[in-house]
């Protein structure tokens, strides 16, 4: 595949990661997450409450302790799947935290094609340091 068409696709992914953020039901931020894999989206995420809880991510506008982040989403919905993360590419709205980082790293994912920036970027450090390939992309 081309560079440029790659970089069409990863725009694509992208903006499709940035609509599925909208089913969050967080106030503060809606994030959006999926991996994709041989040109297929294997998996999805969007941050919240864990299953079963209430869809209230804030109270007196501080995040609740045991929202998820959409990477987290994504990548525990996998470990309940058929399907491997390893080699996928990952996209998500905002760049990954630290503890996202390191599922990322656990799971396999070996691209993260991410929209803005986190107020923090030790997230981002710890994948390249993995070897991770980090790209920044405007939507």
């Amino acid at each position: 595949m081309t560079e440029e068409k790659q970089h069409q696709l990863d725009q694509r992914y992208l903006r499709m990661a940035k609509i599925w953020a909208e089913n969050s039901y967080c106030k503060r931020r809606q994030v959006g997450a999926l991996v994709v894999k041989n040109q297929m989206i294997i998996s999805d995420g969007f941050n919240g409450t864990p299953s079963g809880f209430e869809n209230v991510c804030e109270e007196n506008d501080v995040t609740k302790p045991y929202v998820l982040h959409a990477e987290a989403n994504a990548i525990t919905k996998l470990a309940r799947s058929h399907n491997s993360s390893n080699g996928a590419t990952l996209y998500v709205t905002a760049s990954p935290c630290l503890e996202c980082s390191k599922l990322i790293i656990q799971s396999g994912i070996k691209r993260v094609i991410y929209g803005e920036q986190y107020r923090l970027s030790d997230g981002i450090d710890l994948l390249k340091r993995a070897g991770i390939e980090v790209e920044q992309m405007d939507v």
